[in-house]
């Protein structure tokens, strides 16, 4: 990687990540016991892009019946820091270091499909663009979040 960093936008449709990296994406999603909490999934791990649904239920709704912006928000932190995690090396973890969203629309759907993709990557900082669409059955959606987040790579720590 250079000293400028990589700019990795519109690799999303080119691949999908190597079984070393879906399998080191995978086993950290799966200590993450917020994720497990609010029933979220991993759907898609790609160079500097995973996708995570979170399937309609009451315990991530407010008193409307839409999804919880703290759901939404959660689900969409997520798949930004392991997007980025799929362009870090082996030995190293993710943190977030700040985001901002904008809600765009109230979540109504079957699920939430929350995309994360990493617009420039970095030695140390990796920005990524966050979305989080509302889906129903029938395939359509409604693009009801959207943000910007900076992750930190750090060295995995001994335990």
């Amino acid at each position: 990687m250079s000293d400028e960093g990589e700019h990795v936008e519109g690799k999303e449709q080119q691949e999908q990540a190597s079984t070393e990296v879906r399998e080191r994406v995978r086993a950290s999603f799966d200590r993450q016991g917020l994720m497990a909490h609010l029933g979220a999934r991993l759907t898609r791990i790609a160079p500097g892009v995973v996708h995570i649904v979170l399937p309609a239920r009451p315990e991530v709704t407010q008193q409307h019946g839409y999804f919880h912006a703290g759901a939404t928000s959660s689900v969409a932190d997520s798949a930004g820091g392991y997007a980025a995690f799929t362009l870090f090396p082996e030995n190293t973890e993710v943190l977030t270091v700040e985001y901002k969203i904008n809600l765009l629309a109230p979540a109504l759907g079957n699920h939430l499909e929350a995309v994360g993709t990493v617009l420039k990557a970095g030695r140390t900082l990796t920005v990524c663009q966050l979305e989080v669409f509302a889906a129903q059955d029938d395939g359509t959606r409604k693009l009801v979040a959207n943000g910007q987040q900076t992750l930190i790579r750090v060295n995995r720590a001994e335990r």
